[in-house]
């Protein structure tokens, strides 16, 4: 059978994390569902609305969550539930495709593309029956994923409307996801103006905003951040924790709704009183998270594409990957030396023993990238595949791409504020053990937007620790590294996201601001006000 691009490279994945055709569904592990989420709260009335169109059809609409766990699911006739709990398509169930192979779940949760997979074209004989078309769903603000959304029917149902029919549910759902993320900003704020005048430090986090009073900015570190999250997680009232500097403090923790944020009120304690400890890690570098994929890779030795923007860690997370087993490292920019010699050289190590990194794979001349897809069919060799962003993955390039176990993409720096001060910390330990990062610097380095991630970061540092060889590391002393001189105040999360699509409209249109105003569909005064309130140089 012809397959198309999309779905044969999704069935190469399948085949490549140990699937058959014949591999059962009916034992997928299932887990709790959060029906308060923010995604499930903005998705249901749309849900609903759906339903109450395909009622008297044979079609079900199925919701999964960022994680691609089914989380939500409507459908009219029993029959319907019946065929959906036959391939455990129920609540709590994940979806991915290294155990439930192509189909409208998993597929657009791999590539972030909406598919549509019909009878036979997916992987899993047990699915064959049903037609089905998936669409991400995106929150407007991160940009993050934040779910998948799916119809499915019958094979002999399949209709060509389905895919703007589910475009047009998802537009809704990514609209909702705003106006909630609008009110609950709304919420958090009000809350906090109530208490900031308090005494004690006075901290309000929301997803993606950030309030704190004098008190709260002198002792609260950002990287204190995400262990306040965890404690908010599974505490409400009073608790007690130790800072990343050191400072045992009482907490009191409040939820502002069930949406917008949490509260915290902060006290200093007697380091008498018993405390829970920020536990160590040494995991630095890259998210929790994604570090876990990546010694999972390694662990099992499974084949992984690493992708990522240039300097966010590439090649550390390949060694990540390798662990303890040697590294046989080969740039593809040295294939322009002669591009039959650099195939023989990759070609030769393949017997060797350890993990192969081929780096930059969107540079690759198209018969490098046959002749490399060829060696990966033919060997069990075990390799990690360097690239820039997927988007840059095209033609050969991209079906070398498929056929790696598992994609891994690290995030930029940028998305990753609140972590700034923590990776400075562990960046600058590699550099000296005398030195330390004083509230100021950690503040400008937060405001800066790192365009070359952790590569542009462990510069500004390294260049730091030349200067000063001891002792605290102020402001001033890192300002020579920075864009910005002076910290100016964060950007909110929708801010970020204009300041991200602004730019990256006008590297598209290589800098030419007449043509990116007119793609961005708003007057040139407007892009430039934009340009100048939020700092886009």
């Amino acid at each position: 059978m012809d397959l198309r691009t999309e779905i044969a490279q999704s069935w190469r994945r399948a085949e490549l994390s140990g699937l058959s055709p014949a591999s059962s569904v009916e034992r997928l592990d299932v887990a709790d569902v959060d029906r308060r989420s923010r995604l499930l709260r903005a998705a249901s009335p749309v849900l609903d609305e759906l339903a109450r169109q395909l009622a008297g059809t044979r079609f079900c609409v199925v919701l999964a969550d960022d994680e691609c766990r089914i989380v939500a699911r409507r459908f009219s006739e029993r029959s319907v539930e019946l065929a959906l709990e036959n391939i455990s398509a129920v609540p709590g169930c994940q979806f991915l495709e290294e155990r439930t192979g192509t189909n409208s779940l998993a597929t657009p949760f791999e590539t972030r593309r909406g598919v549509s997979v019909d009878g036979d074209e997916h992987f899993l004989e047990a699915m064959k029956q049903f037609t089905c078309y998936g669409h991400p769903v995106v929150h407007p603000t991160t940009r993050r994923l934040a779910g998948v959304l799916d119809i499915t029917g019958p094979a002999g149902d399949a209709n060509p409307l389905l895919g703007p029919f589910l475009r047009r549910a998802v537009a809704d759902i990514e609209r909702r996801l705003l106006d909630g993320a609008k009110l609950a900003e709304q919420q958090l704020l009000a809350a906090f103006q109530s208490v900031q005048h308090r005494a004690c430090a006075v901290l309000a986090l929301g997803q993606d905003v950030v309030l704190a009073n004098t008190a709260a900015t002198e002792l609260v570190d950002t990287a204190d951040h995400r262990l306040l999250r965890e404690l908010g997680r599974t505490q409400r009232g009073l608790g007690r924790l130790r800072l990343t500097s050191g400072t045992p403090v009482e907490v009191r923790v409040e939820a502002v709704s069930a949406s917008a944020g949490l509260l915290f009120e902060l006290a200093p304690v007697r380091t008498s009183s018993p405390v829970v400890s920020r536990p160590r890690s040494s995991r630095g570098l890259f998210p929790a998270p994604v570090d876990e994929r990546l010694r999972s890779a390694g662990r099992a030795r499974r084949r992984v594409l690493v992708s990522g923007e240039p300097g966010a860690g590439r090649s550390t997370a390949a060694r990540v990957v390798a662990g303890d087993e040697p590294l046989h490292e080969f740039d593809v920019s040295d294939v322009v030396a002669g591009e039959a010699e650099w195939c023989a050289r990759v070609e030769a190590a393949a017997s060797a023993r350890g993990l192969l990194v081929i780096d930059g794979i969107q540079l690759l001349p198209p018969l490098a990238a046959v002749r490399l897809a060829r060696l990966l069919d033919t060997t069990t060799a075990w390799f990690a595949l360097l690239s820039g962003p997927p988007s840059e993955l095209h033609g050969e390039q991209a079906t070398l791409a498929a056929r790696m176990h598992r994609r891994i993409e690290l995030p930029p720096l940028r998305e990753r504020r609140d972590e700034i001060p923590a990776i400075a910390r562990t960046l600058l330990r590699g550099f000296s053990d005398s030195l330390r990062l004083t509230p100021g610097a950690l503040e400008l380095l937060g405001s800066q937007q790192w365009p070359g991630n952790l590569r542009e970061l462990a510069g500004v540092l390294a260049g730091a620790a030349d200067r000063r060889s001891a002792g605290d590391l102020t402001a001033e002393d890192v300002a020579p590294g920075c864009t910005e001189t002076a910290p100016g105040a964060a950007l909110s999360g929708w801010e970020q996201a204009e300041y991200d699509v602004i730019v990256r409209t006008l590297r598209a249109c290589d800098g030419n601001k007449v043509r990116a105003a007119k793609q961005l569909g708003i007057s040139r005064s407007t892009l430039y006000n934009r340009m100048r309130a939020l700092r886009v140089r």
